[in-house]
């Protein structure tokens, strides 16, 4: 399991959801499918649930996942939304 870098000036809830993203982008966590939860984050990551809240977010921004109320987040289909390149 990739390690947090506690140290590196990336703040840690953008090197979660780059880890997070990174497992979305190898097919890891399928479209539609749900990403882990912010309790299991907090777990897996060993960080605070603002810091596990904040990197979900970000991926929210950011195009890559959905929130569903009571149900979980996902992963967002971006197939509509992607260039040809990839980005």
């Amino acid at each position: 399991m990739p390690e947090i870098d506690h140290e590196s000036p990336t703040p840690v809830y953008q090197q979660i959801a780059a880890l997070i993203l990174a497992e979305i982008k190898s097919g890891a966590i399928p479209v539609n499918r749900k990403i882990p939860s912010e309790s299991a984050l907090t777990q897996r990551f060993g960080v605070a649930r603002e810091t596990a809240r904040n990197a979900v977010k970000h991926l929210r921004e950011e195009g890559w996942v959905f929130t569903v109320p009571q149900r979980g987040t996902f992963v967002a289909d971006r197939t509509a939304t992607t260039s040809p390149e990839g980005e």
